[in-house]
Formats: C-alpha cells, structure tokens, sequence
C-alpha cells in the first residue's frame, strides 16, 4: 500500500486501482474560528487536484472533516463514496454535491468494494459518535484510530484482528492519547509497524519512537508499507 501523510491525521492510501482519504485537512479553516491554532504546515495544492474513490471521516471536528477541502473532491458526478460517522456524516451532506454516495458509518459498520473492507472501530472522542477505521487490503490490516484517548472498549471491537499497521494521535489534547498512553496503545495491539500522527499542525511536538519498528511521517511524502 502507498501511503502520504498530509498532515494532522490526514493520510491518502493508494492501491493499484483506488485512491482512499481519511480526515483529508487542507485549508486553514480551523484558524479562522480558532486563532491560536494556526496552521503549521503549508497546504501542498497538488492533493486537492486529486480524484479520490473513498473518503473517510471519523469524526465532525473541523480539522477532520472539512468543508473548505471536501468540497474540492465532492463535485457533482465525482461518484466519491463517502464513509462517514454520524454528525460528520450529517454535516457532509449539506455541502457535498447530490451525485456521491455518503453512507453513515458508525462503530459494527463493514463497507466492501473493489478488494478493500473498511471495518468502523470504536473512539473515546468528545464527538460522541467517533470512530477509527481498519482498512483490509491483500491481507493486510491498516488501523487508523481516528482521534481517540486510550479506552478500554476498543480493544474487544478488535476481536483479536492482527494488525499490521497502527497509525495512532500523540498530541494529548483535545481528548486524544498523549505519548505515554499511544506507547500503551501500540504494545497492546501489538502490530508490526506504528505510525504516530496529530503533531505538527497547530504544535511543535517531535515524535519520539513508540513501538519496536516506528515510521515517523512527513508531509506529502508517500511511503510504502
């Protein structure tokens, strides 16, 4: 799988045929409402232009669900399909152009298309209706938590799912893990490779190693894995 980091806990996964967005934050939105959290990143145009498949959102924050960026891939006829959980999906569907599919997509939810599961996991979020995503491809699982602290409740909706990569916030505000907790985190799940995400964007954290093999992100650059 081909994976780009665009920032906070965005990321574009790219099989053979399929171009995926989880939590796509390309704009300075959040800035606009929430002055001090000024964008650290400079926005990279380029992944506006492209034509995403799949779009994820885990939950309705701004930085995670974004109407600025969206509407750049939810034209009219772009045929997206649009796995979003409950208020995000609500919110979606008010600026998102009638010709995509936007399905509600809460914590026991499974979506199967062109070789991809996508699997809604529980998240212990202040958006009540939060959720983390596993996306199964060629026998391989991606975990992306979405912003979450450490739960307990998590780990039975697991159902002792090997997991092959972990992407997982360490910022410790706003309700996600903090270091120390994500550390907790990864050994409990135990996957083969852990990728840190939420830093950098409004902060000036520098993630350290988490987990036995640990791939520390940059901005917009692909790596495989």
């Amino acid at each position: 799988m081909k994976i780009t980091w665009l920032g906070q806990a965005g990321f574009l996964f790219e099989t053979l045929n399929r171009k995926i967005l989880i939590d796509p934050y390309l704009s300075n939105s959040v800035e606009k409402v929430q002055p001090q959290n000024r964008r650290r990143v400079m926005i990279d145009e380029r992944f506006l232009e492209i034509k995403p498949d799949v779009i994820v959102l885990t939950h309705n924050h701004l930085d995670h669900t974004d109407p600025e960026t969206l509407v750049h891939y939810l034209k009219e006829n772009a045929s997206v399909t649009v796995l979003a959980s409950q208020n995000a999906y609500e919110n979606v569907r008010k600026f998102g152009a009638l010709g995509n599919n936007y399905v509600c997509f809460n914590e026991g939810s499974i979506w199967t298309e062109s070789g991809l599961k996508f699997s809604a996991i529980k998240a212990e979020h202040s958006d009540s209706h939060a959720i983390g995503v596993i996306i199964n491809y060629q026998g391989k699982n991606y975990y992306h938590t979405g912003d979450t602290l450490y739960n307990e409740k998590i780990f039975s909706q697991l159902n002792n799912k090997n997991i092959d990569v972990l992407f997982l916030p360490i910022n410790g505000v706003g309700n996600n893990m903090n270091v120390e907790d994500a550390i907790a985190f990864a050994k409990r799940v135990s996957p083969e490779v852990v990728i840190p995400m939420h830093f950098g964007m409004f902060d000036d954290i520098k993630p350290p190693i988490l987990y036995f093999k640990t791939i520390i992100p940059k901005e917009y650059q692909m790596f495989e894995v």
